[in-house]
């Protein structure tokens, strides 16, 4: 079973709710179930993410941005979305979120990072770009680089619909 980074947009509302079902839940159940337009999966490229931007020298701001998109803060209680048998994150570490405020910072710093020029600093040819990038690039079909771009993307789209829509972010690994 593969273990994959997991984003979904909600509002406080929403996460409010959630919590009040698995507190009135005899089993817990939170009734997780977010709109599937507002839920990316970003399959396994989180550590290549990081690592591109380690390697192609983005400034340690972006770079934490990056990381804050990817691994959340653990600001939000969120509990309540890790308990047997209704877990949404039940292969991985605790769920995490970003407020709505810091989801704003986070689009606004993606918004600013150049992917491209990062991964135009990384050789050209696939195969030893996929060695430098580690993680099992090595093993992604078509490439590294067009993959990552396509999640740097979609991440980066992700979180400016989130931030235009003043939404939290919950991340968690399913």
């Amino acid at each position: 079973m593969a273990i994959t980074r997991q984003l979904a947009r909600v509002s406080a509302e929403f996460l409010a709710s959630c919590r009040q079902s698995a507190g009135a839940s005899p089993d817990g159940d939170p009734r997780w179930d977010p709109p599937s337009a507002d839920v990316l999966d970003l399959d396994w490229a989180p550590f290549p993410l990081q690592r591109v931007c380690e390697l192609g020298g983005l400034d340690d701001i972006h770079r934490k941005a990056v990381q804050q998109a990817l691994d959340g803060d653990t600001v939000i209680d969120l509990a309540f979305l890790d308990t047997h048998p209704h877990a949404i994150s039940p292969f991985g570490p605790d769920p995490t979120a970003l407020s709505a405020a810091r989801v704003a910072r986070v689009a606004e710093l993606l918004g600013q990072i150049d992917f491209p020029a990062l991964l135009a600093a990384l050789p050209t040819d696939e195969a030893e770009a996929a060695s430098l990038i580690g993680n099992g690039a090595d093993k992604i079909v078509g490439g590294p680089k067009k993959y990552l771009l396509g999640h740097f993307n979609a991440m980066r789209e992700f979180y400016r619909g989130a931030s235009r829509r003043r939404l939290l972010v919950v991340l968690w690994w399913d």
